[in-house]
């Protein structure tokens, strides 16, 4: 994840496609993805293990990295609690884990269910949360600039690679959840971009930033939190600063 600094907003440029940028981010998650998972063949599980601890530290420096974008601790703080009470009443891991159950079954993944649903989660947060996501998807749909989305593109076609090669076949679908995250940002930018000050993204990032620590001790084995429920708390603060 990298910092956006400035946030300028120019005229729309007519004849642009504006989802051209997700379209591409989205086409290298998926093949980085499947590189990853032909390579995941070769590896012994000694190493896979290795790989997974290596991963779970990188994970937890993106998250530690990011949460210092923050400024108002108590809004990371609310958006947290209130994301949590509203993930949990949703049951968004439960949901997650019968989708990766699903996928599992239909295609025979030797990864299981939950393993599948842990590569979905982790590089979903990993691929979207923070300031280039966000200001890059902006970008495309109010400018039909991509410049940011394409270099977006080459970070995560290396992620996914990695990912994929240490947590399976999730991690492909998690390209679904950039398609829908990143693309409506784009196609809504006009709406959304009075609401998506620098303020707001840097405590999306922080809040973000958060979840992705978790999903750091979670590879690393340290614990089992439950992040998936804890998802809505990066939309959280959009309202809390319109708020206060």
């Amino acid at each position: 994840m990298e910092k956006a600094r400035r946030i300028v907003w120019p005229g729309k440029r007519k004849g642009e496609k504006q989802m051209l940028g997700t379209w591409v981010n989205v086409a290298a998650v998926l093949a980085g993805g499947s590189i990853g998972l032909l390579v995941k063949k070769g590896i012994p599980q000694q190493l896979s293990d290795g790989l997974m601890k290596a991963l779970g530290l990188c994970t937890l420096a993106i998250g530690i990295t990011g949460s210092l974008e923050g400024e108002d601790s108590l809004k990371m703080i609310l958006s947290v609690v209130i994301g949590a009470l509203i993930g949990g009443w949703l049951d968004l891991d439960g949901k997650i884990q019968r989708l990766g159950g699903w996928v599992a079954r239909r295609f025979s993944q030797e990864d299981g269910g939950a393993r599948i649903a842990e590569g979905f989660v982790t590089a979903s947060l990993v691929f979207c949360v923070g300031a280039m996501t966000i200001v890059g998807a902006l970008q495309s749909g109010l400018t039909g600039n991509h410049q940011m989305l394409f270099t977006k593109s080459m970070l995560d076609f290396v992620s996914s690679l990695v990912f994929a090669s240490s947590l399976g076949a999730g991690v492909l679908l998690a390209a679904g959840f950039v398609l829908v995250f990143q693309g409506g940002i784009t196609l809504l930018a006009g709406v959304v971009a009075p609401f998506l000050g620098e303020m707001v993204i840097a405590e999306m990032t922080c809040v973000g930033s958060v979840l992705i620590i978790g999903l750091g001790l979670n590879l690393l084995g340290v614990t089992r939190l439950k992040i998936m429920n804890l998802l809505p708390a990066i939309f959280l603060p959009v309202l809390l600063c319109v708020l206060w």
